[in-house]
């Protein structure tokens, strides 16, 4: 048996396949969805082409990129034209892309812009709710996870720039499933703990399905209800995810959100140089003036001859006196004259008003007068009125016995009705 084996070497082997593949399919066209894209400094585009169920390596080399009308990305559904082959190395089979079109938006894609469209309408991505980071934090609380590069980067960054600054992490996972559960979480619990100044919520670059929990709507809204300062770091600069636009600061990576935080600092620092330079400088200013001044006086007649200043001074004062005592015999004098006119004009005034308010009272005394009804009596007329002081116009409704009270212009009269005629 040992003698008619065929035994191959690996290389064997996967030169066959690869040539099996290579001659029964051919160049083909292959749709789905774009996964783990990179493109390393060579310029050769390398991602993972997958759909519900499988997935391929795929290559599209620099030269075959002439005529690309879009930028790939992971999450884009695309169709690929291209050879199946392997890589030998490797022992992957892959296809090399030639051309490159867009297939419409993947899931994952139509996911991400679903969300976005959600919350923007929302008013989640609104600048105006965003939060100012705080000039100088002492209490910066990290979301992350505690193992990953991250972590590392952000307290390199502070440890080397402000070391006395109070960090305090919260682990969590980053990736895979419940870490979008997990990192909600947590923001909450560094709100609920109270004296934190600053969040700082990513983790280092990955394929956008490493990346996908930052894209959770849990995530999303537990940074838009932070009332803390939230800063999303996660990836590298050409990572987009959902956090960055609901964060009150996007950093291009977790090192740079760690400099945005300290970097507050060396701005005050250089601010508080600047200031100090300026001082300085006033200072300077101001003594050189003291002492020009110090040096004019010093030459000056007060000081050579202090009597004769003062003597000057005391003709001045005495000057200045005479001038406000003539001011002032003056202005009295004026004001007697005008007082006198005032007393006269009052004087005249109070008796022509007296004498309008005589006749206005002369007036109206004598309309009260024409208007009182008791001058009528004078003139020979009486009233009469029964025992309850009812003035009576009507003789008819009277009856034997009833009392009557008559008044004239002198005196008043009680009768008794006696009889009654018509």
């Amino acid at each position: 048996m040992s003698a008619n084996r065929k035994v191959f070497q690996v290389s064997e082997l996967t030169r066959q396949i690869k040539s099996a593949l290579e001659s029964s399919f051919g160049s083909l066209w292959l749709e789905g969805e774009i996964s783990n894209f990179r493109r390393p400094a060579s310029g050769h585009c390398y991602f993972t082409l997958k759909d519900e169920r499988a997935q391929i390596s795929a290559v599209l080399f620099r030269g075959n990129q002439r005529g690309l009308r879009f930028e790939p990305k992971s999450g884009l559904q695309v169709q690929a034209y291209g050879d199946i082959s392997v890589y030998e190395p490797g022992g992957n089979y892959q296809i090399l892309v030639r051309k490159l079109e867009e297939g419409g938006k993947g899931t994952l894609q139509a996911q991400f812009e679903a969300l976005k469209e959600k919350l923007d309408r929302e008013g989640l991505f609104d600048p105006a709710r965003k939060q100012a980071l705080p000039l100088l934090p002492r209490h910066v609380g990290v979301v992350t996870s505690p193992t990953g590069a991250a972590i590392h980067d952000i307290l390199n960054v502070i440890s080397r720039r402000f070391p006395n600054l109070s960090v305090i992490v919260a682990p969590v996972k980053v990736q895979g499933e419940g870490a979008a559960g997990e990192i909600a979480t947590a923001i909450d619990d560094l709100n609920a703990l109270g004296g934190l100044e600053v969040l700082i919520v990513g983790r280092g670059g990955g394929s956008i399905e490493d990346l996908w929990c930052f894209n959770e709507e849990s995530v999303a809204r537990a940074i838009a209800r932070s009332e803390i300062p939230v800063i999303s770091a996660v990836g590298h600069e050409i990572d987009v995810t959902i956090s960055d636009f609901v964060a009150d600061l996007r950093a291009a990576t977790p090192s740079a959100a760690a400099e945005l935080v300290v970097g507050r600092k060396d701005a005050f620092q250089e601010f508080l140089n600047a200031r100090q330079v300026e001082l300085a400088r006033v200072l300077r200013e101001r003594v050189l003036r003291e002492r020009n001044r110090l040096l004019e006086a010093v030459g000056s007649e007060g000081l050579r001859d202090p009597r004769s200043v003062i003597a000057q001074h005391m003709q001045g004062v005495d000057a200045l006196a005479l001038r406000v005592e003539h001011a002032v015999s003056g202005g009295l004098q004026i004001g007697r004259t005008r007082l006198d006119e005032f007393l006269v004009r009052g004087r005249h005034a109070v008796a022509m008003h007296r004498q309008i308010r005589a006749q206005d009272l002369e007036r109206i005394r004598a309309q009260f007068q024409a208007l009182n009804p008791l001058r009528v009596l004078e003139r020979g007329y009486s009233i009469t009125s029964d025992s309850d002081q009812a003035i009576l116009t009507d003789g008819t409704r009277l009856a034997p016995g009833d009392r009557l009270v008559t008044r004239f212009a002198h005196g008043t009269v009680e009768s008794e009705v006696r009889d009654l005629k018509e």
